[in-house]
């Protein structure tokens, strides 16, 4: 799994807008729903996991699926 180098963390910190704007139009996806339910159906845990977290999680294992 890659990370992202801390360039990147800086810019995403400098831009909270952006993000909370782009937070915002994924967790309204229907493919946010559907996953964000799957996962709080078989993970307990998520539930615990902050939205941004969710959020993260969800990007990460949606781009890691699409590189295969």
């Amino acid at each position: 799994m890659s990370r992202f180098p801390d360039s990147a963390k800086r810019q995403f910190s400098e831009a909270p807008p952006i993000w909370d704007s782009l937070k915002c139009a994924i967790t309204a996806s229907s493919g946010f729903q559907r996953w964000q339910l799957e996962n709080l159906s078989q993970d307990t845990q998520t539930q615990e996991f902050s939205l941004d977290h969710q959020v993260r999680r969800y990007l990460r294992e949606t781009l890691e699926t699409l590189a295969y």
